[in-house]
């Protein structure tokens, strides 16, 4: 299968960061092709809400940034994994303008899986994080391949590292 993970953690060697490369690595592992972005590192704007997209770009985006790297990326990914820090009790920013900007072509053309990766140094802080994932899977029909979250002190260890490898075995 072809997976996209989107890491929107800014932290380049933090937990978020951590577990989106121990993904990718057992993906690739059990002979997944994988493209791992860091969103976080990109420039990627918010959606506009202009509706060009809809109309005159007939599912393109009137913004030109990094987004355009990843559209062709999208809509050739079978699972979409998204990675993100919990930053006061949401997904990060940085991994909130991708979501926002997938509103183009309206849907993941291959998708048929997603699976979220949650990291923080806070217990019980994932609800609204979990809540938008599932919200995604559900109006996008997507199958919930599963989430994975580390709190402070389960974060870099053989424990999570485990739950991420059952959660590759699952696809």
């Amino acid at each position: 299968m072809k997976i996209l993970i989107l890491q929107g953690s800014p932290r380049a060697n933090g937990n978020t960061a951590w577990m989106a490369e121990e993904f990718r690595k057992a993906a690739e592992a059990t002979g997944h092709k994988v493209t791992l972005v860091n969103a976080a590192h990109k420039k990627i704007a918010g959606c506009l809400a202009c509706e060009y997209c809809h109309g005159k770009g007939n599912g393109a985006c009137v913004q030109k940034d990094a987004m355009q790297e990843l559209y062709p990326i999208l809509a050739e990914a079978e699972v979409l994994v998204i990675a993100s820090p919990v930053y006061y009790f949401t997904l990060s920013a940085q991994i909130q303008a991708p979501i926002q900007r997938m509103y183009a072509p309206f849907k993941p053309a291959k998708v048929k899986k997603m699976a979220l990766l949650l990291s923080s140094n806070s217990p019980n802080v994932y609800d609204g994080a979990i809540g938008q994932y599932k919200g995604m899977c559900t109006f996008f029909k997507f199958e919930d391949a599963g989430i994975v979250t580390a709190k402070a002190d389960e974060q870099k260890t053989d424990a999570t590292r485990e739950k991420i490898l059952e959660l590759v075995k699952k696809l």
